[in-house]
């Protein structure tokens, strides 16, 4: 992903979002070219010069000051994630400069340790990219258990939870609300593109879903950008029906990105009630499973 050719499209989606009579401009009798504010509109407005602001625009500035981008993030109206994600771009060189993580990433041994010990909790570990890279049981059962459990394990099998969002048609089936759910997805997604625009594989999964998927291209194309560390998911889940859940994201420190997931219910809704029965019904299969595995490697008394 180009970071130069990433701001202008920035850049050039929030000047359209923005009416001239929003910040004060009554537009001339003629027609506009534009739906939005001119380039010469914003610089006037951010008090900044029209060239130097053309060479932001097109990726040619040398060298930009938070001074002149809080001004711009002002004038467009910026939230404080799209303010970050203005620097990050205008800065791509410092953006690159962060500790590169490990080609192939693996959840720590503590990580999975507290997963395993989150046994009513559902919970996983992901990368930046939204890589499962580990879950417990009754994580795995919410999520994704028409998949194989130990997928995470192997990177080549390793399930996305955006590509997923996308792709998979039962896992799509699970949200109640998909496309703010998808919306979300792609906020998040394009937070993290910006600040690592040298991560060939986040490229190639933002390459992979723009190709395959029609609406994540449409709603790519946008420029959306949001951070989420809790809220709520609206789940039907197949097995125990409808579900609405908390959840917490919380990053791992020392990990290159990685984070936590944990959903949780209200006590005493029926929320809760589905994910205990959920955990009742996982715990009785995985005790199937190690009783046949018992029955598979005992000796065969004669």
């Amino acid at each position: 992903m180009d970071a130069s050719s990433e701001l202008g499209e920035f850049l050039k989606s929030r000047r359209a979002a923005l009416r001239p009579e929003e910040v004060g401009i009554t537009p001339h009798p003629t027609r506009r070219r534009v739906t939005g504010l001119r380039r010469e509109e914003l610089a006037m407005l951010a008090n900044v010069s029209i060239t130097h602001y053309t060479r932001l625009e097109q990726g040619r500035a040398v060298s930009v000051s938070d001074g002149l981008l809080e001004a711009i993030a002002r004038t467009l109206r910026l939230t404080e994630d799209e303010t970050v994600h203005l620097k990050d771009l205008a800065r791509p060189a410092a953006a690159s400069s962060r500790p590169a993580p490990p080609r192939v990433a693996h959840a720590s041994g503590s990580a999975r340790q507290l997963l395993a010990a989150m046994t009513d909790v559902p919970a996983l570990v992901l990368d930046r990219r939204n890589d499962v890279l580990a879950w417990n049981r009754l994580g795995h059962a919410l999520l994704a258990g028409h998949l194989p459990a130990a997928g995470p394990d192997t990177p080549a099998t390793r399930p996305n939870l955006t590509r997923m969002l996308f792709l998979d048609e039962q896992y799509r089936e699970l949200y109640a609300n998909w496309h703010d759910q998808a919306q979300l997805a792609v906020a998040s997604l394009r937070l993290v593109a910006g600040r690592h625009p040298d991560d060939r594989s986040l490229a190639e999964l933002v390459g992979h879903l723009t190709m395959n998927s029609d609406e994540f291209a449409s709603l790519w194309a946008r420029h959306p950008v949001r951070t989420c560390t809790s809220g709520l998911k609206h789940l039907r889940h197949p097995l125990v029906g409808a579900m609405e859940l908390s959840f917490e994201n919380l990053v791992l420190p020392g990990t290159s990105g990685q984070h936590l997931i944990a959903y949780t219910a209200e006590p005493g809704s029926p929320s809760e009630a589905a994910l205990r029965l959920l955990g009742s019904a996982t715990a009785s299969v995985a005790q199937d499973a190690m009783a046949v595995q018992r029955c598979a490697t005992s000796p065969v008394v004669r």
